[in-house]
């Protein structure tokens, strides 16, 4: 019988105390954002594209990712995810040939990229096809195998092809899994990827997007989330990695090895020097995942290319994925875990010996090890947030800009934003009716005919003008041209956007 154990209850006035001493986070930003103080190219999708950080030309291979954290050995090594609902709020899928159709969903586009009909639902960045390729692709070309293949992935596109986003269209995007969980009733949605952080660090007890993943993880879906990309010497974890309700999951370098002796903490994560830590470490760095030809990071890091199929990139994106697709496994063989038994197991992983992690006890995954395992903690008790706190808080020095304009304030991309009618209906369960946001028309109705993907949720057309003025339409005139092929997209390059921010930290790709 297993032992409940409770994870303590954080203090307002002591956590007040301490969040007064930290220095700002601001997550790095992609190529054609406006600027914040201290930003890195790269953005808010958490991954890295650096050479620096190449272990072989043909990086780790994803076989190689699968044996270090124990999903080929024992009672492992027959699982595939297979009955399990994996969400990735990210830049979309590309229906390159390693993307298996069948086992792809193509949630609502909530990007700015939805305006138009020849970029809808696909990757123009290329970094969720690269996510998706770790956790279900099947690249036959190479052999690559994503880690969880028979787990059901549905894809909700906020990224465009520069990341741009605002963290609203993240509240959103994740209200609607919540909402649309069991949808599917073999494939409900257990698992939710987002390898995103926000440009700010808010007071977790008040932050909307901290309110939006603590209500997924009390409504039985496991949040795991990207810890950030600024280095070892990080004060926080990337928001939302940094809330006590996700796995935040920092990476590790193989060092090109499938032994797990020599494994450490990459030096580009995050590693919070106060408040929480990882919660755990998986591998992160040079993963071979899938390419989309002429997408913006394909374009722009050519040497990151293994073949014609395969690209190599680092960062806790990575890493994020690594662990969604080894939660889908663990909750195939134990469905009735909840987040917080997952997150129990998962964290007693394999013992870091060397590096900064094997100090701090900061242990990387270990599917097999973990299956073995009885959970002890039944509940976490930590604060919720009351979503009291502003945007802008969230947002950081991270914004979407359209004419000169950056988004600011209690404003969604769409218009005003109540919060407090925003917390109640999210919690109530009505902040989504139909294809409707707070009020907002932003998608269709229902599931509606396929793309590339099994089935696909309608579109709509946005109603009135950016917020930046002058616009009389969604439709930037820069995307026109642009069309996929059904394995590439057309030549050129992917500036010049009306849309720039500093969100979707990348991968480094190179």
């Amino acid at each position: 019988m297993s032992t409940v154990k409770q994870w303590g209850r954080s203090s307002r006035l002591l956590s007040a105390a301490v969040a007064t001493a930290l220095v700002p986070l601001v997550v790095a930003g992609p190529v054609g954002f406006t600027s914040g103080e201290n930003v890195r190219p790269g953005g808010g999708w958490s991954g890295l594209w650096l050479s620096a950080d190449s272990t072989a030309s043909s990086g780790t291979s994803l076989q190689d990712v699968r044996t270090i954290v124990g999903a080929d050995v024992g009672a492992a090594a027959n699982l595939t995810g297979a009955g399990v609902g994996v969400a990735l709020i990210d830049t979309g899928v590309a229906g390159v040939p390693g993307v298996p159709a069948a086992q792809i969903v193509n949630g609502p586009d909530l990007s700015f990229e939805s305006q138009s009909a020849s970029l809808r639902y696909l990757d123009t960045y290329g970094h969720g096809t690269h996510m998706a390729g770790i956790i279900v692709g099947n690249d036959t070309a190479t052999g690559a195998k994503g880690l969880a293949p028979k787990a059901k992935l549905t894809s909700l596109k906020l990224g465009t092809a520069n990341g741009a986003v605002d963290v609203t269209q993240v509240i959103a995007a994740i209200d609607w899994v919540v909402a649309h969980r069991n949808d599917d009733p073999a494939n409900r949605i257990r698992v939710l990827n987002l390898s995103y952080g926000s440009g700010g660090n808010p007071n977790f007890w008040s932050d909307p997007l901290s309110f939006a993943v603590q209500r997924a993880w009390k409504a039985g879906i496991v949040v795991v989330a990207a810890a950030g990309n600024d280095g070892n010497s990080s004060v926080r974890l990337a928001n939302p990695a940094s809330d006590l309700y996700t796995i935040g999951v920092a990476a590790t370098s193989t060092k090109g090895t499938l032994s797990t002796a020599d494994d450490e903490l990459s030096t580009f994560s995050n590693l919070a020097t106060s408040e929480k830590m990882p919660d755990l470490l998986a591998p992160g760095q040079s993963i071979a995942s899938l390419r989309v030809p002429g997408s913006n990071i394909d374009n722009s890091y050519p040497g990151a290319r293994v073949g014609a199929t395969l690209f190599r990139g680092s960062g806790t994106s990575q890493a994020a994925a690594v662990t969604s697709a080894a939660v889908a496994l663990l909750l195939q063989a134990k469905p009735t875990l909840t987040p917080d038994q997952v997150k129990d197991v998962l964290r007693q992983g394999t013992y870091m010996r060397i590096g900064i992690a094997a100090e701090r006890g900061i242990r990387e995954i270990n599917v097999n090890a973990a299956l073995g395992l009885t959970p002890t903690t039944l509940a976490q008790t930590f604060m919720l947030s009351d979503a009291s706190g502003s945007l802008d808080s969230a947002r950081g020095g991270s914004r979407v800009v359209t004419n000169g304009v950056a988004l600011s304030g209690q404003n969604t991309i769409y218009g005003p934003f109540d919060t407090a009618a925003w917390s109640k209906a999210s919690a109530d369960g009505t902040s989504w009716r139909g294809g409707s946001w707070m009020g907002n028309r932003i998608a269709g109705d229902g599931w509606t005919g396929s793309s590339f993907a099994s089935r696909t949720w309608a579109d709509a057309s946005w109603s009135g003008a950016p917020w930046g003025g002058s616009a009389t339409s969604w439709v930037d005139p820069s995307w026109s041209g642009r069309s996929w092929s059904g394995r590439s997209w057309s030549a050129g390059t992917w500036t010049g956007r009306s849309w720039s921010s500093e969100d979707w930290a990348t991968a480094s790709w190179n």
